[in-house]
């Protein structure tokens, strides 16, 4: 088996990347394989927008800012070839998804609920969403379960050996929530109910327009 070319970001979007070991783990929940659609919101430096297009046969990728989406293209283009069809979109979701999509990776939590309203309508089999705030990740939880759609959580810390003394210490780095799930296949009709009482509910609650999630 060909061993995975490793992940070049010579470009720099000042938010930082998925690190290695997240990314490792992201793509492994998403099951990729060369008859998927992939959609990724939120690609940043392109990072696992790369790891996706070695594995699916199609990624979507949206980003709302153009200079992000431009570090995803010039990024992309470094770790050339890809076996994917790539279209970069600028856009904020839920505006610009695809309704095709078999895979949804959510790097942000920004509008995350309309985003998984949408993969339940459309039927997306696997939804995976990566949290650092541990707030955000209880909303996260509770958006996955009211929709019918939460399958598990993980909570994981990478640490990095350096030499100290002579031995070998550790830096961690911040731990990570995955939450990941998707809509089961005969279960679509009745995840899209439940999807559209709990954005009903959300409206009539609501005092104005929203912000961030």
């Amino acid at each position: 088996m060909p061993r995975t070319p490793s992940t070049r970001l010579p470009h720099d979007a000042k938010a930082g990347p998925t690190k290695p070991e997240i990314r490792a783990v992201t793509v492994s929940k998403l099951g990729l394989t060369p008859e998927d659609h992939f959609v990724e919101v939120g690609s940043c430096t392109g990072a696992v927008t790369i790891e996706a297009a070695r594995r699916a046969g199609r990624v979507t990728a949206l980003e709302r800012k153009p200079d992000r989406l431009a570090v995803t293209e010039k990024n992309l283009a470094a770790n050339a070839p890809v076996d994917a069809d790539v279209d970069l979109v600028e856009a904020e979701a839920p505006d610009g998804l695809p309704d095709d999509a078999d895979a949804l990776f959510l790097g942000g939590s920004r509008n995350f609920e309309a985003v998984l309203d949408h993969a339940v309508e459309t039927g997306v089999s696997r939804v995976v969403m990566n949290v650092s705030r541990l707030e955000v990740a209880g909303r996260a939880v509770e958006a996955f379960r009211d929709r019918g759609i939460l399958g598990e959580v993980v909570q994981f810390q990478a640490s990095h050996g350096y030499e100290l003394a002579g031995a070998t210490s550790f830096d961690s780095d911040n731990p990570v929530y995955l939450i990941a799930g998707g809509v089961e296949s005969g279960t679509g009709d009745e995840a899209s109910d439940r999807a559209g009482t709990t954005a009903a509910a959300s409206e009539s609650d609501a005092p104005g327009a929203g912000g961030d999630a």
